[in-house]
């Protein structure tokens, strides 16, 4: 099996590394951190490829992907992990970097991810794109404006792709995690149900892929909690999560 992975270096992207380079896959691994690939790759069975890049640089991308179908073919899995968190207001000008930053990686970097990869994958008739999105994208999270409403484009944006790519032999997944335990969410200063470790949440994320599963929540409770969020009348969510724990501002992404 041959998997490209964005976000490879830590959290749920090296989880599912390690996850897959057990089973025997060969790995294509991108992320903005080369030290951290290399000991990454360090750790894993088998022989890998490693594309230190940024996932909003689209042409990089395009370079890694022409690279890993050179060397190895045309993924079997293309799963589009890379993304940040950062907590940001939008009365505060010095938040809006975060914001364009934020959509860059998140949204765009989806795309930059996929793009390559989807004309190989309809040439040979099968193949798998997998969106890594988050229950943060269900309902907007107060100082989280972005990565709410990233995580929401990304989910609108598979389903869109998961309905254009219909009937040519791709599948097309989108999970939404919900608390994993990982650097990203360590930074949270509020409690975080259902927290799932990061090496078990990658076993039941490659469990949905394998599946084909169009769209699916992990751990599931979240899933439950989401449905019953989205049903909570405004007036009654505004007034809940008004009060609610939010992300501190200016982390380093």
């Amino acid at each position: 099996m041959r998997i490209f992975l964005t976000g490879a270096s830590s959290g749920i992207g090296a989880a599912l590394a390690h996850h897959y380079a057990a089973g025997g896959a060969t790995l294509g691994l991108a992320a903005r951190h080369p030290r951290r690939l290399s000991d990454l790759v360090a750790e894993l069975p088998g022989m890998h490829a490693t594309y230190p890049l940024d996932v909003a640089d689209a042409p990089a991308l395009q370079a890694a992907a022409t690279d890993f179908i050179a060397r190895f073919g045309c993924p079997d899995i293309v799963i589009a992990n890379a993304g940040i968190s950062v907590g940001t207001l939008t009365g505060e000008v010095d938040d809006l970097p975060a914001f364009r930053r934020v959509f860059e990686t998140n949204v765009l970097g989806v795309v930059h991810t996929f793009a390559p990869f989807i004309q190989a994958m309809q040439t040979r008739g099968s193949g798998t794109l997998v969106g890594i999105a988050s229950v943060a994208g269900i309902r907007g999270l107060p100082g989280a404006g972005a990565y709410s409403a990233s995580k929401a484009a990304v989910i609108a944006y598979i389903e869109a792709l998961r309905v254009e790519l219909h009937g040519s032999g791709i599948q097309v997944v989108t999970l939404l995690p919900g608390y994993i335990a990982t650097p990203m969410t360590a930074k949270n200063p509020y409690p975080m149900p259902f927290l799932l470790p990061a090496d078990i949440a990658a076993h039941r994320f490659a469990r949905a892929i394998t599946r084909g599963t169009s769209y699916v929540v992990i751990p599931w409770q979240m899933g439950w909690v989401a449905k019953f969020l989205r049903l909570l009348p405004n007036p009654l969510f505004d007034a809940i999560f008004a009060r609610a724990g939010r992300k501190p501002r200016g982390l380093d992404w």
